[in-house]
This record gives C-alpha cells, structure tokens and sequence, in this order.
C-alpha cells in the first residue's frame, strides 16, 4: 500500500476496505479500530446500522474498547496534535463526556493508571456524584503508586551512611559484610564451609537537622499526564521526610500553588486539569520568588519544554537561580518509562543555563536527590 492508499482506508474506516483492498499492518489495524470507535458513530447519526455500509461484518467492534483503553489506545498511536483533535470530537461532536461522567458508570470501572489520566483529561467536565467516584478512584490508584515507591525513596533520603555508627535497624542496605564476617568468625563451620552469622551489623544513617527545599513545578498540558501523577505521589512521600520540606507549584499559562496540599497527592490530583497551553516563563518565575536559601534548594521542572511563553525570559530565570546556588533539575518525564517527547533545542539551552536534563523514573528521582544533598 502506498502512503496516499493507508491514509485513505483510515480516513474513510473500515467500511471502504472492499474498494480499498489491501492489508494492513499491526499498527495500521490498531489505528482503525481507534477511529471506528469514534467515527462509526457517524454512520449511526445517519440512520446506518452497525455493517450497513460495508455489507458484512464490522470487523473491530467499538465495544472491544472502554473509554480508558481507547484513550490509551489513541495516545499512543498518534501524534499529540492528532490526539488533542481526536478527544475534542469526543467531547464536542460525539459527547463521549456522558461515559466518564456517569457516576454508576465510573463505580463499575476498575482504578487503574489509564482511568485516572481519562478522569484528568476531563476534570472540568466532573460534577456532583461523579467527584466522589473520581475521588475513590484517584486515592485507590495513589495509594497502590505510594506502596510501590514509599520504602525505597525513604531509604534512598534516610541519610548518608555513618561507617563509625551502627544502627539496630536491620536494612539490607546498611549492611556492614566486614565487621558481621570479623564477628562470626568463631561460628565457622568447618563442614558445610559457610559462616554462620549469629550477629548481623548494619550502618547507621546520618541525621540530617536542617531540611532541603525542594520545589516541584508541573507543567499539566495534556501530553504530561503520566509525570503529574507520578509528581504528585512523589511530592506527598518527599513531605513526609523531615530533611525535606516541600513546595509544588502547577501551570499551563496560569500558575497555581498547591504547597499546601503536597503531603496529599489525592488533592493534588483533584486540583489538576490536564491540557491548555503552556507557559514555563511565567512559573519558574514564579518559583524563583519561592527560594530563600538558594543552596539549600532543589528546583525541579517537570514539562515537555515545549514553551508558549518568552523562551527568552525562561532562560534568564534559569540562569539567575543558577547562580544564586539553586540546584535545577528539568524533567522531561517523570514515569515508569521515562521515554519522553520534547522540545530538544529549549531542553539544550536550558542546560546552559546551568540546568540538568534528564527523563528519570521516581525511584532515579529519589537516588538523584539523595546524592545532592549528600553531597552539598
């Protein structure tokens, strides 16, 4: 097939694939069945049924989709910009919103990861007994985030290692081989030739008296979703330390501070609407008036670099905190994947400016983190 051939069988769906033969990739298959789910509804809307126009079997069927996994479906396969086009014909042409909005309809469906970002993508939609379903669902699908994370950040921020103090904590971690191995030594077993440990030592961990600051900034355009959910769960663990004490700031072209609720991921995330345009300009300025210790503080960007605002103002912003001692690290994802999309050239430019780039998971975060206080 050539390319003028595969965007005509997507365009007019599977009802043309008999005067348009010819088979399609995995992927391009994939990307039918997310259209039909959508598009067949047009045929409905003038007075078709379900295979009238192709005389035979639909093929992929729209109820092989919920609204979560064509979501996931459609973002994946498209560009953002198709994306943003796709869930706007959704809401706007095909008012979609009524699946995502029933509150019996959000009761019957699992917490998951993909669910959560659907109920961010259409937060300003969410009313009345639908807020608490979404409620429900957020803290399930948070609290499953913080029990997979919670131990390892905590161990990674506990406190850099004290080789003259042992503690009687038993942490793998800690684990002190040389001084267990001289204190069991008289436990040898000659005929297994194993050690038999009776006494187990383990290094203590520095306490840390004067705390961090660590300020997070999330950009919520849409194509960041599954870094503001992840943000969100790390800033409420990184609240519960004592080393640290914690600011979050989030923005598309306005900026809220939500510092008062970062120890509560679920507010966070119910305070979030995904998508509009971008400003990072405006609120790394505005975080710039937040710091006042600046090399006592860790500025952390979370966004696809993609700037609607003055590139020109943002670097200066950078720049100045750098110099000030500020320690900035610019995410371009924070996920389980860290496999970004974003705007290079800025992300470049910003680490002239004396910022660090990088795409990290939580737990990198966490060990990133960890190695700039001990070492500060």
């Amino acid at each position: 097939m050539n390319t003028a051939h595969e965007r005509w069988r997507l365009v007019l769906g599977r009802f043309a694939k008999d005067k348009l033969p010819g088979d399609l990739s995995t992927q391009q298959r994939r990307m039918e069945a997310a259209l039909d789910f959508l598009y067949s509804r047009e045929y409905g809307g003038r007075g078709l049924r379900e295979g009238d126009a192709s005389g035979g079997e639909g093929g992929n069927n729209p109820s092989e989709f919920t609204i979560p996994s064509w979501l996931s479906e459609v973002r994946e396969l498209f560009p953002q910009e198709t994306v943003e086009i796709i869930e706007k014909h959704a809401l706007e042409r095909y008012d979609l919103k009524e699946l995502v909005t029933d509150p019996e309809t959000l009761a019957k469906l699992e917490p998951s990861q993909e669910l959560l970002k659907t109920l961010l993508s259409f937060r300003g939609l969410l009313h009345g007994e639908v807020l608490d379903q979404a409620r429900r669902i957020i803290r399930q699908v948070v609290e499953e985030l913080r029990h997979l994370w919670e131990s390892d950040v905590r161990q990674a921020l506990s406190g850099k290692l004290n080789r003259f103090r042992h503690s009687p904590l038993r942490v793998a971690r800690n684990f002190d081989w040389r001084v267990t191995i001289r204190r069991n030594l008289k436990h040898y077993d000659p005929e297994r030739k194993v050690i038999i440990p009776h006494e187990q030592k383990f290094f203590a961990r520095n306490t840390r008296h004067l705390p961090w600051n660590v300020i997070l900034c999330l950009d919520q355009s849409g194509s960041m979703a599954d870094s503001v959910i992840h943000s969100a769960v790390m800033a409420g663990i990184f609240s519960g330390l004592a080393s640290l004490r914690v600011k979050l700031v989030v923005f598309d072209t306005a900026v809220v501070d939500l510092s008062e609720h970062a120890s509560d991921p679920v507010e966070v995330l119910m305070s979030v609407q995904l998508g509009g345009g971008t400003d990072i300009a405006r609120a790394v300025k505005y975080c710039e008036g937040l710091v006042d210790q600046p090399k006592r503080t860790v500025f952390v960007l979370v966004s696809d670099f993609y700037e609607g605002g003055s590139a020109t103002e943002l670097l200066a912003t950078t720049k100045r905190m750098h110099e000030a001692g500020v320690t900035q690290l610019g995410l371009a994802a924070l996920d389980s994947d860290a496999k970004p999309f974003y705007d290079q050239h800025l992300a470049a430019s910003l680490v002239d400016a004396g910022m660090e780039v990088a795409a990290l998971t939580p737990k990198q975060l966490a060990s990133w983190l960890a190695t700039v206080i001990q070492f500060r």
